[in-house]
């Protein structure tokens, strides 16, 4: 009877363990933010910790844009702040996790780590000429 009030016991502080590890990692997660700024500066966007924008910010330079062009600045600059929430969010949860099944599932759920994914392709800004003879199809 005595193993079985120590294997509960055990048992017991590991259950709490987990749930300390859950709300701390929960608390962490909910003060993150990602931010990025496209390279000329804009566009700024700040996104939280599942990759929702939260914030977006366009300089009167914006407006000089043709539609697509800042539709695609948009959508470039946000990618990249999700991109830094997500590398936030796979390191906090290595800490709280570690290496295994659930961090695993972590990483396959967020935003590729770097360049356009396939079907895409960067707007050159320095080159007009470029961009009316292909441009990009926004769908």
């Amino acid at each position: 009877m005595e193993q079985a009030a120590q294997w509960l016991a055990g048992y017991d502080e590991r259950l709490a363990r987990a749930a300390a590890n859950a709300k701390a990692a929960n608390e962490s997660l909910r003060q993150m933010s990602g931010t990025a700024t496209s390279p000329r500066g804009e566009v700024a966007v700040q996104v939280g910790p599942s990759g929702a924008m939260e914030d977006i910010r366009l300089t009167p330079a914006a407006r000089a844009l043709e539609a697509e062009q800042l539709a695609q600045l948009i959508l470039t600059t946000a990618q990249q702040a999700q991109r830094t929430v997500g590398a936030q969010v796979v390191e906090i949860m290595t800490e709280y996790v570690g290496d295994g099944p659930a961090l695993e599932f972590v990483k396959e759920n967020m935003p590729p780590a770097a360049g356009v994914e396939a079907g895409q392709r960067r707007i050159d800004d320095d080159n007009d000429d470029d961009f009316f003879a292909n441009p990009v199809v926004i769908v």
